[in-house]
Formats: structure tokens, C-alpha cells, sequence
């Protein structure tokens, strides 16, 4: 809607320059600042995080009403962990809606929402968000932690990834396919690295100024696959009260800053030689916009929490982090700036091959942080320094953009 508004305002303002006359453009000349991306995704951050918090404890409520409380596993399950947890039973859950819906209204309003980039996230976020509710409303339904099987929720998960990934090997503007060779240096279409054009089978690392590997067609499961580990992983980190949404937060706001940057020759082309794109700019509007809806989220996730996203809300912030990971051609990447979704999901990883190979477990309980719990830290310190370890590694990531 605001780059809308500054589109027909930019038209009247030429028409009334090249007439020499002085009308209402020219009155409203401040709308020459939806034209600039920095200023719509403070917008989208802000617009996100007030429509969390207006509409926060009506959907609390409304979730209430229709008893939507989150099933806790029982003791025989967890033992322990019951006790601790156990005032947790009753809160409700499908609280991701009120991310995912404020998310989408403010990209709506305040990006470009037909920029292939914000186009495939938002699609992605929304997909996996959908199929979330149908694995939340299972759970729900039937009194159960279990919900969809773990075969049904992969495939679709699989399905929706591998259709994100088709679409962003095959569309033009992002992949660069049916673009000149010179409209690709120009970088008018497709990504460069420096000087060269690359393709968007292309993997890059900060660290290496050049592609490590040119996969081609191949990079279609590779991207499938980094959706599918992101949206698992912060599905399995949203265990605590503000966990995953706290985490959520500076992995969002790191591929928002990446995104940018991406977008300006000089400082991705020139400076530190990351790939580059005319368009990507526009998703940093989407991901400052999911910044926004998780602090208006964390107002009332924080702990003791009165509501939970459940996977409603974890599987579509995954899909939207690893599909923005993809865009800005920054995969590789995301295992340091999301390093504490990576750890959580590792920790499951060997904790079931150990069981399986040796019998023995490593962890007192997977994923790693209900390990801490079980140590003796409260839930809040673990939360607490989770927070900080997902900070910094946030920071290290970026830092790792210009080291030489």
C-alpha cells in the first residue's frame, strides 16, 4: 500500500514539475519517504508489533473460549519434566495466528507484496503456518501431544518446500534465468558475487569471496531441505515460554540486515563482495516486519507465558527464516546466525541415534534445553541466556561479512 501511494504521488509530483505548476504533489512531498525501504520496514516493525499487542488479548481470549489449551505430556512420558511444566497445562496454544497475521498485514501494507522475494516468504510462512493449525487442531481436538503423524507432516512440509524451492530456481528476477549476460553484470537480474555474475545454484559463505559450489539443478533439494531443517528446528526450540519467539527475533533481524544490504551494488558488489540483487532489498520490509510481531508476540509469551504459538506459529516462522536464508543466498549462514535452532535440533539428532545405536542417552532429555532444566537451571535462565547465546551468535554472523 505505501509503495502504492508513493508510486501515483511520484507520478503527479513529474506531471506537476513538468507543467511548472505547484499542486497537492508537491504539498505532500513527505510521501517521498515510502520510496525508501528503511523507512517502510520500521513501519511494517512497528505496525506488526501494534497489531500484536491490540489484538493480542482478544485472540488470548477467543483462544480460551474455544479451550484450546496446550496438551502436556503426562509424567510417564517425561517424568520430571511433568512437574515442572505442570502449570503450564490449560494455556492456550495456536497462538502463531496472531504472528502470522500480523506479519502478513503489515508486509501487505508496507512492502512491495509482489516482489518475487517477499512474495515466496510470505507464501512460505503462510503454508507452513496452515499446516501447523492442522497439527495444532489435532492436538487439541483430540486431548493429544501427538497431532499429525511425523510421515504427514513431512510430506507436506516437503511439498511446500520443494514448490518454494521450484519457484525460486526458476523465477527470472531472482535466479537471473532469461536475463542477458549483460543485464546480469548490470545486475539488473539474478545475483553477482564481485564482478561476476553467478547463478542461483550458486553456495556462498561470507568468509569465501567466491561460490563454493555450483549445484545447478540440485540446489532444488538443498533448498527444500533448509526449509524443512528450519521449520523443524524452530518447532522444536519452541519448548519454553518465549524460547523460540526471543531466538526468532535476532535470526530475523540478521537476514533483514543481509537483505539489504544484498540489494546495494556498492555495499554488496563492492565492499563485501556478498551476493548481490536488485530486488532482495524488499524483504528486509518482511523479515523487520516478523521482528515487530515477535516482540508484540513476546508480550504475552514471555514467561509465565498466557499463550503459546505452537506449531502454527514455529513451523511458519522456520519456513519464512530458511526461505529468506535461501533468497539472500545466505544458507549456509543460517547455521551460525540460527545456531541455537541448530543446536536444539542437533541435540534431538544424537540423542535418538545414541538410544538407537548404544542404548545410551547424552543428554538427561532432548531438545537441550529441557536438558538444562533437568540440571537445576529455572526455566527462565534458561530462557534468559539462550537469548543471549542466540544474540551473539547473530552478531558473530554478521561480523563474518567483511573480514577480508
Amino acid at each position: 500500500m505505501l509503495p502504492a501511494i508513493y508510486d501515483f504521488w511520484y507520478q503527479a509530483f513529474e506531471a506537476e514539475k513538468a507543467s511548472g505548476n505547484q499542486g497537492w504533489a508537491h504539498t505532500f512531498s513527505f510521501l517521498n519517504l515510502f520510496q525508501y525501504v528503511t523507512f517502510r520496514a520500521a513501519c511494517a516493525g512497528i505496525l506488526a508489533f501494534l497489531l500484536s499487542i491490540v489484538f493480542g488479548p482478544r485472540v488470548i481470549r477467543k483462544l480460551i473460549s474455544l479451550k484450546v489449551g496446550q496438551p502436556i505430556r503426562n509424567a510417564e512420558e517425561v517424568h520430571k519434566l511433568a512437574e515442572l511444566h505442570g502449570g503450564k497445562i490449560g494455556t492456550p496454544t495456536m497462538g502463531g495466528v496472531l504472528i502470522l497475521g500480523s506479519v502478513l498485514i503489515a508486509t501487505f501494507i508496507c512492502a512491495r507484496p509482489f516482489n518475487p522475494f517477499v512474495a515466496v516468504c510470505a507464501c512460505t510462512m503462510a503454508a507452513c503456518g496452515l499446516l501447523g493449525f492442522c497439527d495444532d487442531y489435532k492436538k487439541v481436538k483430540e486431548k493429544k501431544s501427538d497431532g499429525l503423524s511425523s510421515r504427514q507432516k513431512l510430506f507436506w512440509q516437503l511439498v511446500i518446500a520443494v514448490v518454494a524451492a521450484a519457484f525460486i530456481f526458476f523465477k527470472p528476477e531472482i535466479s537471473g534465468f532469461g536475463a542477458t549476460d549483460a543485464q546480469r553484470l548490470e545486475g539488473l537480474a539474478g545475483y553477482r558475487l564481485g564482478q561476476q555474475p553467478i547463478g542461483i545454484g550458486a553456495i556462498t559463505f561470507p568468509l569465501i569471496k567466491s561460490p563454493i559450489v555450483d549445484l545447478g539443478w540440485l540446489v532444488i533439494p538443498f533448498f527444500a531441505f533448509v526449509i524443512i531443517g528450519c521449520s523443524n528446528a524452530v518447532n522444536l526450540t519452541d519448548g519454553l515460554d518465549g524460547l523460540a519467539t526471543g531466538c526468532t527475533i535476532s535470526v530475523a533481524l540478521s537476514y533483514a540486515v543481509l537483505a539489504y544490504l544484498a540489494g546495494h551494488f556498492y555495499m554488496a558488489a563492492e565492499y563485501l563482495v556478498i551476493p548481490h540483487n536488485r530486488y532482495i532489498s524488499e524483504l528486509a520490509v518482511f523479515m523487520v516486519g516478523l521482528v515487530g510481531a515477535g516482540f508484540g508476540f513476546l508480550w504475552f509469551n514471555c514467561h509465565p507465558a498466557k499463550v503459546f504459538m505452537g506449531d502454527t506459529g514455529s513451523l511458519a516462522i522456520g519456513g519464512a527464516l530458511g526461505t529468506a536464508a535461501i533468497c539472500t543466498k545466505q544458507e549456509l549462514l543460517l547455521v551460525i546466525i540460527g545456531g541455537v535452532f541448530v543446536m536444539e535440533a542437533m541435540s534431538v539428532i544424537l540423542q535418538v541415534g545414541s538410544f538407537k545405536l548404544r542404548k545410551k542417552r547424552i543428554f538427561k532429555m532432548s531438545p537441550i534445553h529441557h536438558h538444562f532444566e533437568l540440571l537445576g537451571w529455572h526455566e527462565s535462565q534458561v530462557i534468559n541466556r539462550f537469548w543471549i547465546i542466540s544474540i551473539m551468535l547473530a552478531l558473530f554472523g554478521l561480523a563474518l561479512l567483511k573480514i577480508a
